[in-house]
């Protein structure tokens, strides 16, 4: 058979290049060549990168994409209690990227006691959603500083909705992997009600699947205000609303991996996804 390669289409902020089956398309050596040498997603790289920063001189900017080393970004999402955070730093370790967490950056911003500190702590206390302008404006200046440059980066819990989505992909942030950790219902009711915080640390436990080693620091652990059941069950249906116009967003990067499995089969499965797009990019 004989096949061609075209451009499907532009949505969401992404381009799609795939292979195609058909009567008068590429010799058979020259489709083996494109498919053992990724060229589709070589092609789909490049042109993503000219559509995002539409550069006078393209064929120059393209030389500088092709000789810079690729770096990682990934985006990893899931239903409250999916175990994102956990995985999110054991992921960026491992391979060297700058984890970046919601929670993250509006817990900071709140320690600072900026103004927008104060307007997020507000809405926190709520357990409402902080708006879009807040949270996006974080995330931009963050994703810009030095080390997510050059070391890559994994949004952990980010977007939460397709205007998210589209806010990041509009400022040329588009991961080459969207990892989905697919959770159900009685495993976050149950990683909800027994997850709790240091507040010293900041580091989060499970008294039953992960409780601390030192009994200090059992015993200085609090249960977080957003998790309570009601405000969970907000979040879950939140999440259900947001998730498929979210994933739709990266439907040609998103893998999906079952959140249920131990933490470390989980992380495994990551890890996997990751070598595999890594091997893509090289």
């Amino acid at each position: 058979s004989k096949a061609t390669v075209s451009v499907l289409n532009w949505s969401c902020g992404r381009v799609a290049v795939t292979m195609n089956q058909g009567t008068n398309g590429l010799p058979e050596d020259a489709v083996t060549y494109l498919r053992e040498k990724r060229i589709p997603d070589l092609m789909e790289h490049l042109l993503h990168e000219l559509i995002i920063h539409q550069p006078e001189k393209p064929l120059e900017y393209l030389a500088q994409v092709l000789s810079s080393p690729v770096t990682l970004k990934v985006i990893l999402c899931g239903p409250p209690a999916a175990g994102k955070v956990a995985q999110a730093q054991m992921v960026a370790q491992k391979f060297g990227l700058v984890c970046i967490t919601s929670r993250q950056l509006l817990e900071e911003e709140v320690r600072n006691k900026t103004p927008q500190g104060d307007q997020i702590a507000q809405v926190l206390a709520k357990g409402e959603l902080v708006p879009d302008h807040l949270l996006i404006a974080l995330l931009m200046k963050r994703l810009k500083q030095k080390d997510a440059a050059e070391k890559g980066w994994l949004l952990c819990d980010f977007p939460r909705t397709k205007n998210q989505a589209l806010a990041l992909q509009s400022q040329g942030y588009l991961p080459q992997i969207f990892i989905d950790l697919s959770v159900d219902e009685h495993t976050t009711r149950e990683r909800v009600e027994g997850r709790r915080v240091d507040p010293t640390t900041g580091q989060t436990y499970h008294l039953a699947f992960d409780p601390p080693a030192d009994p200090t620091v059992l015993s200085r652990l609090e249960q977080r205000a957003d998790d309570s059941t009601e405000r969970v069950a907000r979040r879950v249906a939140g999440y259900q609303r947001n998730a498929p116009e979210i994933q739709d967003c990266y439907q040609s990067v998103l893998r999906r991996v079952d959140g249920n499995q131990p933490k470390m089969d989980v992380f495994d499965s990551i890890v996997q996804i990751i070598d595999a797009a890594k091997a893509a990019c090289v």
